[in-house]
């Protein structure tokens, strides 16, 4: 929601700004300006992207401006701590039943994996593998809104040689010219705040929320390893708590480690 409050902050403050300078919120009535830069940074995006990518655009604009919720670390750590204290009290057969009722996909391999009795640098290898491919795919989706940034203030550029070139065809009416220049410069106004406002800031959006779930990830192999390993679940909760700043420890503190084993048994 936070990509949501920016948007419209921005277009609060770029709405104040030109009532401050007395320009005229009707000049923002420009549909040429629009087609330009809108419909010619998709355009650009369709001949720089195949079609199988810019499918998963609208996708991708969902995701950034509505970030997904990841099971926050504590619970994370949680979790991983519950299963090897079924391994340890039980084996690693005890672990199927969190197998089955986690809605993880990862989580849910990662178990699978140790349940069926894969060596442990198997395990590893195929984990790291698909964290790897995981972020190859979200660099693709960030990289289709940091090239519309790059495309968008350029596209501007022309909407407003377009614009120029209009004006200057009327200029036996004196009238006109003035409103016809104005009009030009909405194209560069768009071009800009679209590229600057709004593609490249969801592009970072987009690498940081990847970033959040690859350490997610990362931490559940950690942890998923040294269970597979035989360590103990207090020696794994030193070990996995360290990711944790002092904040998201005290929180962690608070969970009810049995209800949580309850719930993911069930």
């Amino acid at each position: 929601m936070s990509s949501i409050f920016g948007i419209i902050l921005a277009l609060l403050a770029i709405g104040f700004g030109m009532i401050l300078k007395g320009a005229p919120m009707a000049s923002l009535n420009n549909p040429a300006a629009y087609l330009v830069i809108f419909g010619g940074t998709a355009a650009a995006l369709f001949v720089a992207f195949p079609f199988r990518e810019m499918k998963k655009f609208p996708k991708l604009l969902k995701i950034a401006l509505f970030e997904p919720k990841l099971l926050p670390q504590p619970r994370q750590i949680a979790r991983l701590i519950a299963c090897a204290e079924v391994a340890k009290k039980d084996g690693f057969l005890a672990l199927e039943g969190i197998a089955e009722s986690t809605d993880d996909p990862f989580f849910k391999k990662g178990l699978e994996m140790i349940i069926d009795g894969y060596e442990a640098e198997f395990i590893e290898d195929v984990l790291f593998e698909e964290v790897e491919q995981i972020q190859m795919r979200h660099q693709a989706g960030a990289l289709i809104f940091t090239q519309a940034g790059t495309y968008a203030p350029t596209l501007g550029v022309l909407g407003a040689v377009v614009g120029l070139i209009a004006a200057l065809g009327s200029l036996s009416e004196i009238e006109k010219i003035g409103h016809s220049i104005a009009a030009a410069f909405i194209a560069t106004l768009l071009g800009i705040f679209s590229g600057y406002v709004l593609w490249h800031p969801l592009a970072n959006k987009l690498k940081r929320i990847s970033k959040r779930e690859q350490e997610s990830k990362l931490l559940i192999i950690e942890g998923l390893l040294a269970i597979y390993g035989g360590i103990l679940p207090g020696a794994l909760e030193k070990k996995l708590t360290v990711h944790l700043p002092m904040s998201e420890r005290e929180a962690y503190e608070t969970i009810d480690k049995a209800a949580m084993l309850e719930e993911m048994s069930a």
